[in-house]
């Protein structure tokens, strides 16, 4: 069984930190200074904004949207378009060492997909791969309801000698993200429909905690991994912090 480390540590208050410590990851484990990790976490409140969005005319509108509706405005380390983390969501970061990132796409997308749809049939809900009519950052790989409703949310991005794998299930709170994203799908001109954003609070029919859709997640995991869990150490925190204050390379 491979190995795979395993890292908790959130920074729910410093959302723009949290995405600076899974670059740092990624390109650390791309460059063979870290073995394979995965981040599961639970983050605060943030619209993170992929690089189309940056891209767009209304990306400044958005992103002053977002912080009126008490989002932070981030970039997103994995592609697409604009996504919402919260207190009632997981957040899922792995980092992959590999020569030739390209080759494994459609495998990692499939493996982070089953990670969550697995996990979440096993807490009682109709999870099913496959991208839901009119849902927000729309993905062939996003995990939805009975196909009826996005749960969560999948990117990635590949650099030479690794890639990442990122992440988002919506426990609870469902009308969280569509308060969020109405005003920023309106600024970027996106089309989407607001009714397929879900929780798996709403699928059950109860309130369900983060921690225990957080819990489930690395139950999952330890199936197929010897996971190692592992404390954030200082180099990743010094090279993370350091890149907040200095450019981000093309």
């Amino acid at each position: 069984m491979k190995r795979l480390r395993l890292i908790r540590h959130s920074f729910a208050d410093q959302p723009e930190l949290s995405t600076a410590v899974s670059r740092t990851i990624l390109r650390r484990v791309a460059a063979g200074d870290l073995p394979p990790t995965i981040r599961i976490h639970r983050p605060g409140n943030e619209v993170a904004f992929g690089r189309q969005d940056l891209a767009s005319p209304g990306y400044e509108a958005a992103a002053e949207a977002a912080r009126a509706a008490g989002f932070a405005a981030v970039e997103r380390l994995a592609g697409g378009r604009a996504a919402v983390f919260h207190t009632g969501t997981i957040a899922i970061a792995r980092a992959y060492s590999d020569p030739q990132p390209p080759k494994r796409t459609y495998a990692r997308f499939e493996e982070m997909a089953e990670l969550i749809a697995v996990t979440l049939r096993g807490l009682g809900v109709d999870a099913r791969v496959g991208e839901v009519p009119g849902e927000y950052c729309p993905g062939a790989y996003s995990v939805n309801a009975r196909g009826a409703t996005k749960l969560a949310g999948i990117g990635q991005r590949m650099i030479r000698g690794g890639a990442h794998m990122g992440g988002v299930v919506v426990a609870s709170d469902g009308g969280e993200v569509a308060r969020a994203l109405e005003p920023v799908y309106e600024a970027l001109e996106l089309d989407w429909d607001p009714a397929t954003s879900g929780s798996v609070s709403e699928e059950l029919g109860r309130e369900v905690d983060p921690g225990e859709v957080e819990e489930a997640l690395i139950a999952e995991l330890a199936r197929h991994y010897e996971l190692v869990d592992t404390e954030l150490d200082e180099e990743t925190m010094r090279l993370a912090r350091g890149s907040l204050s200095a450019p981000s390379p093309k």
